[in-house]
Order: structure tokens, then C-alpha cells, then sequence
């Protein structure tokens, strides 16, 4: 299985995903504000992903710092999760894995416990986060897989594989189980521009699977989907809301109502850390609007005029009416989703 991030010695460890598919090139991180700035410039993605490495960050933070007093500590630990939060915005992911932090060092703290006795503890939920996120994707791979008959024509958009997860994937992990399990797939992958996730990045994980695997430009999926050549669609999410509806990369939306005109099933597949239902619905998403030049070059070639506008934004929503069923860690959840997203995030582990 491809290792997304790792803890080598005293630095964090992720494959370069702005490289791939052309080089693997492995980055060390050896300071936080290396790890928050990797996660800004998109050296790592995928809401799991970014929350797992902005645990292991905040955890490397602590790790480097000099303070040698609870009191400098905590004022350094706030500073640097304010940092980690302010990377990416729409990822609900990076949120919960910062809170989750926090709780960590409050207990410790609260319990009287020293500098090096809170850095243990920080290190140690670091590394459960990344453990528990891998032992998800396999359980929502699990659920997923029952979804998908044999012989299934699979439309996927952006990369929601192990690439976008501690390892294994959420949308792809339902592929892989999928396999796993005996069942015959082919794979269609939506190129996602503008930055390719799919054409760099799960093209590039499931041909390294021997999975099937065709590459399609984004303004295809209706063409094939009126030819009866898709059969379902599965995809990741950044933020999914407490009725259902969900962001994920720009361009699901356009995919989720050919979809359903087309009376195809989309599948969602996330971790219960991507439900977020302090957030009532889509409308209250934020969106993150990236920099114009992904859109403006590939590499260093310019492919628009200089003077033309230019928007970017990274997600959109997908209201949850186009919306099948999701698939969790915990279990599938299906319309009404505020019943049974609620039901499934009060479950404990």
C-alpha cells in the first residue's frame, strides 16, 4: 500500500503529489510551518490526508520547540494550530484533527502533566489519527464494496484515494475492496482539471493496482453516461453537512445531475471526521478559491490571455437530493441523511 505520510526520525515524510505522475519525489518536513506550508501549496491533499498531517505537524511543532515551561508551551501550541487552520478551509478534516490535538494537549496539561510528558501524548494521537484514518478507509471500503455489482463501469472524479487519505483511499478503498472481494471493475476517471487529480493521481494509484483504469476529460461524463457505458459514480467529499449535502472537488456537481438524469447511483465515501454537523447545509460550506495561475498555466505554459479573468474555485456543493447513499467507517448511511448521519456520528468506536 502507498505510503501518503510517515514519521521518519525527526521529520514527516509525504510523496510530492504536485510531481506525480512523472517523478516520486518524497519531501521531509522537518518544522511545522513546513507541514502547513506543504498542505497550503497542495504537496499533500485530500481532506483525510490534510488532517493527518496537520495532526503530525502540530505534533513535530512541539516535538522542536525550546519552551521548557507548560505555560510558553501552550502559547506556542495555540500559535501553531492557528497556523494549521488557517492552510485550507473547506476541509472539515483538518478541523477535527486540530480539535482533537487540543483535547489532547488540555488533558495532559489538565493532569498536571510536564513539557516532555504532553510532546509523548501529542506524538501518540498524531500517529492514531494516521492509524485509525488507514483502518477506515478499509472499513468504508468494506461497506462500499457490497454497492458495486460485478463487472461495474466506475466513473470517479478527483483523487480520493490513498493519496488523499493516510493510505488507502475513501472513493478508491470502495474500488480496491471492491476487487478485493472478486468483483470484475473498469474504472473511468474524470481528469479534474484544473489541477488533474485524476488524470495525474488516481489514474496513476490504480494502474499501479492493475485496475482497469481509462482517463477521461471532464466534459465527457454525459456523453458516456446517455451511451449506458457508466454504471455508478463514487467520490470523495471535503465537508459533508448535517442534511447531506457535500463539497468535494469542482466539478461533482455537474456529475451528480448527469448522474441523476441518467438514473446512475452516486456514492459517497468518507470518514465520519468529514461529517460535520455543526453545519446545517451546503450554503454554509466555505469555499476556498485558489490561485488564478492553476488555472491560467500547466507547468510554466501559459494557456489563457493575459488580461482575462480567472476563477478558481477548488470545490462546489452537491446538494444531497442527487446523493445515494454515503459510505462511512461506522457504517452506510441513506436518505433521510439528518437522521442517519446523526445516527452514525453518536456511534463510538
Amino acid at each position: 500500500m502507498l505510503p501518503t505520510i510517515d514519521w521518519q526520525d525527526d521529520a514527516i515524510v509525504m510523496i510530492d503529489q504536485r510531481k506525480l505522475p512523472s517523478k516520486e519525489v518524497w519531501v521531509r518536513c522537518r518544522t511545522a510551518t513546513e507541514v502547513a506550508r506543504a498542505i497550503k501549496t497542495m504537496v499533500i491533499r485530500g481532506a483525510p490526508a490534510i488532517g493527518v498531517a496537520a495532526a503530525m505537524g502540530i505534533a513535530l511543532g512541539m516535538r522542536r520547540s525550546k519552551a521548557t515551561g507548560t505555560k510558553a508551551l501552550t502559547t506556542e501550541f495555540q500559535r501553531t494550530c492557528d497556523m494549521m487552520a488557517a492552510t485550507r478551509p473547506t476541509a472539515v478534516n483538518l478541523f477535527w484533527a486540530i480539535d482533537r490535538m487540543q483535547r489532547s494537549f488540555a488533558a495532559r496539561a489538565h493532569d498536571g502533566g510536564s513539557v516532555d510528558d504532553i510532546r509523548a501524548a501529542l506524538e501518540a494521537e498524531a500517529r492514531a489519527i494516521h492509524d485509525e484514518d488507514v483502518a477506515s478507509c478499509r472499513a468504508m471500503g468494506r461497506f462500499g464494496a457490497e454497492f458495486v455489482p460485478d463487472g461495474a463501469r466506475i466513473l470517479t472524479h478527483c483523487n480520493a484515494g490513498a493519496l488523499a487519505t493516510a493510505g488507502y483511499g475513501s472513493a478508491l478503498g470502495v474500488i480496491r475492496a471492491a476487487v478485493e472481494a472478486g468483483k470484475r471493475v473498469s474504472v473511468l476517471a474524470d481528469e479534474t482539471r484544473p489541477f488533474l487529480q485524476g488524470a495525474r493521481l488516481t489514474a496513476w494509484e490504480l494502474v499501479r493496482d492493475g485496475i482497469d483504469t481509462t482517463v477521461i476529460t471532464d466534459n465527457m461524463a454525459g456523453a458516456l453516461m446517455r451511451q449506458g457505458l457508466i454504471d455508478l459514480v463514487v467520490v470523495g467529499a471535503d465537508r459533508i453537512a448535517a442534511n447531506g449535502d457535500f463539497a468535494n472537488k469542482i466539478g461533482t456537481y455537474s456529475v451528480a445531475v448527469l448522474a441523476k438524469e441518467h438514473g446512475i447511483p452516486l456514492y459517497v465515501a468518507a470518514p465520519i471526521s468529514t461529517v460535520d454537523l455543526a453545519t446545517p447545509d451546503g450554503e454554509h460550506i466555505p469555499i476556498e478559491e485558489r490561485p488564478a495561475k492553476e488555472v491560467t498555466h500547466v507547468g510554466t505554459t501559459r494557456l489563457t490571455p493575459e488580461g482575462a479573468k480567472i476563477r478558481n474555485p477548488a470545490f462546489d456543493v452537491t446538494p444531497h437530493r442527487y446523493l445515494t447513499a454515503i459510505f462511512t467507517e461506522r457504517g452506510v448511511c441513506q436518505a433521510p441523511f439528518t437522521e442517519s448521519l446523526r445516527r452514525v456520528a453518536a456511534q463510538h468506536d
